[in-house]
């Protein structure tokens, strides 16, 4: 497999990474499967959080007696001491290991103060220097607080959203990172389901040195899938640039990424699919949106109070009521349209 070197951490992996926020949909037995299926054709980067559910107890299960030949990173939201131990704690027993190679902050919306000692990251050097974490990182979806994080010096990896219709502004935190010795990983690499060619994505990620992609992987077709793309890589060709452009020409305006940082609605809307839908209706099989609980969950949007609780939190800035009333017109047009 293609090998990817991690910054300063010195950590070598192969470049197809297995992004385990999908499995938390699966049951024990299948999540373990598709687990130790990974691991045995060479995957050995892991990533998970301690927000995805079960997620880490399901690394822990199915790959416990391979620990010291995997990399797990997790991540934590805490913002003090206190909680950032609580998290670490509990990462270490589901995950059933007595140390993490990579703790991530869990997108902070500020970057800690490392004097504060009643800081989640005064927590997180603790613990590294026990043993029990070997690096730090950060996850994050606003550009100035990840160029920021780079610079700071506290952080050995970066996780940031980076696809290939990304902006020539987070393209450049490639090179920042590298400037800086900071390993870069990179989150929705098919930007939440809205890229559908996943070879033209490979592709753009091969040309990219040093970025490591994790890729969400829930169901054995698309490991497979992700294997044989490893197996063969495809090359940049004018037919998959080709595809690349329209991708951004289709999606150039601002759209939701489907990070979830909006939730909960107090209208219970599913912001991160309700405010996507027009894509999704185009570039997935739309016939599973169309149901009656859809139609049900897409009428929400008229229960919204426009409180403004998604807009203070969406690290893009969206206008998110606006979007939605605009997905919604467009929905509805969409099934009078299909007779649905």
């Amino acid at each position: 497999m293609n090998l990817v070197s991690l910054g300063r951490t010195q950590l070598v992996v192969p470049q197809l990474a297995f992004g385990a926020l999908p499995i938390q949909r699966l049951g024990m037995q299948d999540a373990s499967h598709l687990l130790r299926a990974a691991f045995a054709a060479g995957v050995r980067f892991f990533d998970t959080a301690r927000a995805y559910s079960d997620s880490e107890e399901k690394i822990g299960n199915a790959l416990a007696d391979v620990r010291s030949q995997i990399v797990i990173a997790t991540k934590t939201t805490a913002t003090d001491a206190a909680g950032a131990r609580r998290d670490l704690e509990t990462s270490l027993a589901k995950l059933r290991t007595d140390y993490v190679d990579i703790i991530q902050l869990h997108n902070p919306e500020m970057l800690p103060q490392p004097d504060d000692e009643g800081s989640a990251y005064a927590a997180l050097s603790a613990a590294r220097r026990e043993g029990r974490v070997r690096f730090i990182g950060i996850t994050n979806h606003r550009g100035a607080v990840a160029r920021a994080a780079v610079a700071s010096g506290l952080f050995d990896t970066l996780q940031f959203p980076l696809s290939h219709i990304s902006s020539a502004e987070d393209l450049s935190l490639v090179e920042h990172c590298r400037r800086h010795d900071v390993g870069f990983i990179a989150m929705k690499a098919l930007c939440g389901g809205l890229l559908t060619n996943v070879v033209a994505a490979f592709a753009f990620f091969r040309q990219l040195r040093g970025v490591l992609p994790i890729w969400g992987i829930q169901h054995d077709y698309e490991l497979a899938q992700f294997l044989e793309l490893e197996r063969n890589p495809p090359e940049l060709t004018e037919a998959l640039t080709a595809v690349i452009e329209q991708d951004r020409k289709d999606l150039a305006a601002s759209f939701c990424r489907g990070c979830g940082y909006c939730l909960p609605c107090a209208a219970e809307i599913p912001i991160p699919m309700a405010a996507r839908m027009s894509f999704l209706l185009r570039r997935a099989p739309y016939r599973q949106f169309l149901t009656e609980d859809w139609k049900a969950k897409m009428r929400r949007i008229s229960d919204c109070s426009g409180c403004q609780n998604c807009v203070a939190k969406c690290p893009y800035g969206l206008d998110t009521p606006a979007l939605l009333k605009t997905m919604l017109a467009d929905y509805e047009q969409f099934v009078s349209e299909h007779g649905a």
